[in-house]
């Protein structure tokens, strides 16, 4: 799979089944099926899961934003509440900018279940850098 030039292929994407709703400069929307792969072990959708999606939704958002020629948007801290169990289904993140700077972006990002209930809020800080950049 690839969402606007970035591949999803031999990712963590890949392997837990994130996919790409809605890819716009103002909101991203991402789903993630919830299965045995997501589970902790207590049967439930694992927080580390649940991060993971949210900080892919706040990665496109601010690559979207971003000289893509130059630059690249890379994680630098992420914090999350989980509110809801969930056991199965689907989950759908969506991510807004909080702050859209020159160097670095915050993103809020709401993750629900398929009845619209929240399952966990996240605020995920990107740092812009050169694309270059070792």
């Amino acid at each position: 799979m690839t969402q606007r030039g970035l591949s999803f292929n031999n990712t963590i994407m890949e392997v837990l089944g994130i996919e790409a709703v809605s890819l716009e400069p103002e909101r991203v929307v991402m789903r993630m099926p919830v299965d045995a792969r997501h589970h902790q072990p207590f049967g439930i959708l694992h927080g580390g899961a649940s991060v993971v999606l949210a900080e892919t939704a706040a990665s496109f958002g601010a690559i979207l934003n971003c000289d893509q020629e130059n630059e690249v948007a890379v994680g630098l801290e992420i914090n999350a509440n989980h509110l809801r169990p969930k056991r199965e289904g689907i989950v759908t993140a969506e991510a807004t900018p909080l702050h859209k700077g020159k160097k670095t972006m915050v993103w809020e990002i709401r993750i629900q279940d398929e009845e619209e209930k929240l399952v966990c809020v996240s605020r995920c800080t990107m740092a812009v850098v050169p694309k270059n950049r070792d």
